[in-house]
């Protein structure tokens, strides 16, 4: 069965990317802003807005917008990838590679897939952006989102959508799609 993608033009994305066997690569801060330096060098070659954003030790997840007429988020998502491989395999030492890996001439940094899904409306984006800001709370890291380095939650804050001590309590009532993730 071929995979298939669901491609809207112009459309809002949310995307969940997991490291390799989910290896912490990113609970180093320079493999993150190795990340941030891929993302930013495909952005400058094909453009689309980074909504919302988290980086968690072994996955990460995003919303973006595509450029009106664009629809291409696969590629974007390759280069990113192979960008950050690159540039990390440079810097540390590369993952070992399982057998498969070495002949196809591939690194073991990423899942080879993402996941992916169409954002339908503004119910929907503020959803998922909560839940990408509340993730690392989630996943026990921090103990409320201002927490968590390597978000946009507080660039939200600046804009004045959340308040910086937004869920520092108890945990929200989350959608039903995030209970099953």
């Amino acid at each position: 069965m071929r995979y298939r993608r669901v491609t809207i033009q112009g459309a809002s994305y949310f995307f969940t990317v997991v490291t390799h066997e989910r290896q912490p690569l990113f609970r180093d801060p320079q493999s993150v802003q190795l990340l941030a330096n891929a993302i930013a060098k495909i952005r400058d070659r094909h453009p689309f807005a980074i909504e919302a954003q988290v980086v968690l030790p072994d996955h990460l997840h995003a919303i973006w917008t595509l450029p009106d007429g664009d629809a291409n988020n696969a590629t974007r998502w390759r280069l990113i990838k192979e960008a950050f491989t690159r540039a990390y395999c440079k810097r540390f030492e590369s993952p070992p590679r399982t057998e498969t890996a070495r002949t196809r001439g591939e690194q073991t940094v990423w899942q080879r897939r993402f996941w992916e899904h169409t954002i339908r409306d503004e119910h929907d984006f503020v959803e998922h952006v909560d839940y990408i800001h509340y993730n690392p709370v989630r996943h026990g890291l921090v103990a409320a989102p201002r927490d968590w380095l390597h978000s946009t939650f507080g660039q939200w804050v600046d804009r004045g959508v959340y308040d910086p001590t937004w869920d520092s309590g108890e945990m929200p009532e989350l959608p039903d799609w995030a209970k099953r993730h």
